[in-house]
């Protein structure tokens, strides 16, 4: 059962949706961010990457840029560019890009189930990483992002989807990557708490850091409340909830430092033991087991030839684990990918073109172009409560930050 809750959405005006609109706070280089702002004032990142208000080489400490982000929120706010919808409501939100399309619903979910496990996980968390987003919460007591969540559609879910799309909405825009973005704001929500309580469950698809965040936040703030009930703001995570079988997964690849002091030849013996390697002209894995590699200029064909895992556990079979547990562990030294300062992870928009980019000018030594992993990878590892390897997916299209905030 999933419970979900309307709420009033802090959200921009119709005319400023496209402008304040932004990709979520960590999936772009803190260049990219200050470019977008000198762009449009008007970006979300305002808020999301406060930092970036300040000059490059200032030495500035995380109380302040969570105060900067809280000033511009108010000044969002005072501006009249956002507005609080005057009731409560639920959500539909659909994202299009050429014949890929994905309908969700936003709403709040609650932190009681996430905490008890109801919303079932696959990856573990960087405490550095929950730490930021926590004090980023706490600063400005809203929750700017959406937690991307999945579930198995029931026909009832479709059918309020359908019928939905069919009224006006009230945002409807084209990105510059082409993405058509569309809102629909429903007030008369019994109907969609009432299907979405069949949904067993609700599945983290991304958002892990902003969800173990808003769990502290909550914590923070009840102690903090000597009249705590449990039904106030804070008790509640922003979710957009979408259909597992509508979504798309990308690659999500790996960039490497050093050979932990192996010389090329040495590497290339290393890798021999459980991989047939080949020079190649291509640049993206085809099957379950291939892996590209770049390195030295040249691209790699890996193909995976130990069948000494378990198949059947829904771990071990996945790549990302293949290639941690045979290549970046015993060989490369990098036994924790969430802390190792060595490994750096590439997100599949940004293609083979910017591995070959951080390998040539020296950023990284070596680069890894993988083969995706499936919607049924997740699903079943989450169902078995087990956790992947990090950064195991990428999630494409990204839901924009800034169209719907939730004020705790």
């Amino acid at each position: 059962m999933a419970t979900i809750k309307p709420f009033r959405a802090l959200r921009p005006r119709p005319d400023h949706a496209k402008q304040v609109s932004c990709v979520p706070y960590d999936v772009v280089y803190e260049s990219e961010v200050r470019e977008f702002i000198e762009q449009n004032p008007h970006s979300f990142l305002r808020v999301t990457r406060s930092e970036a208000d300040f000059p490059p080489d200032a030495v500035v400490a995380a109380p302040d840029i969570f105060d900067r982000a809280k000033h511009n929120l108010k000044r969002f706010i005072s501006k009249k560019i956002f507005e609080i919808d005057p009731v409560e409501a639920v959500y539909v939100y659909q994202l299009a890009s050429g014949s890929h399309v994905q309908t969700g619903l936003v709403a709040c979910c609650s932190l009681d189930e996430y905490e008890q496990g109801l919303i079932k996980k696959h990856e573990n968390i960087r405490p550095d990483k929950v730490e930021d987003r926590t004090g980023h919460l706490l600063a400005t007591r809203a929750q700017t992002g959406l937690i991307f969540l999945a579930f198995r559609a029931t026909d009832a879910v479709r059918s309020l989807f359908a019928n939905a799309v069919e009224g006006e909405s009230i945002y409807s825009f084209e990105c510059p990557d082409g993405i058509r973005q569309r809102v629909w704001r429903i007030t008369d929500t019994d109907a969609w708490v009432s299907a979405m309580s069949d949904v067993p469950t609700l599945y983290i698809a991304d958002g892990y850091h902003r969800a173990e965040s808003a769990k502290i936040t909550r914590d923070v703030l009840r102690d903090q409340n000597p009249k705590h009930t449990g039904a106030e703001d804070y008790n509640f995570v922003v979710a957009g909830m979408f259909p597992a079988e509508d979504l798309r997964i990308l690659a999500y690849n790996r960039v490497i430092k050093d050979l932990n002091g192996l010389s090329d030849d040495e590497f290339f013996e290393r890798l021999l033991e459980n991989f047939i390697v080949s020079e190649s002209s291509e640049k993206l894995p085809q099957n379950h087991g291939e892996f590209c590699m770049y390195m030295g200029g040249k691209w790699y064909k890996l193909l995976f030839n130990v069948a000494s895992f378990r198949e059947p556990d829904p771990v071990e079979r996945l790549d990302v684990t293949i290639l941690q547990r045979c290549v970046l562990e015993p060989i490369l030294g990098i036994s924790d990918a969430r802390t190792d300062k060595r490994i750096g992870f590439v997100g599949g928009t940004r293609g083979t073109a910017e591995l070959e980019r951080v390998v040539d000018d020296g950023t990284a030594k070596l680069a890894f172009s993988m083969f995706p992993t499936t919607m049924d990878d997740l699903l079943a590892v989450s169902d078995m409560g087990e956790i992947m390897p990090p950064k195991s997916t990428w999630f494409e299209p990204k839901l924009k930050d800034g169209l719907l905030v939730h004020i705790i």
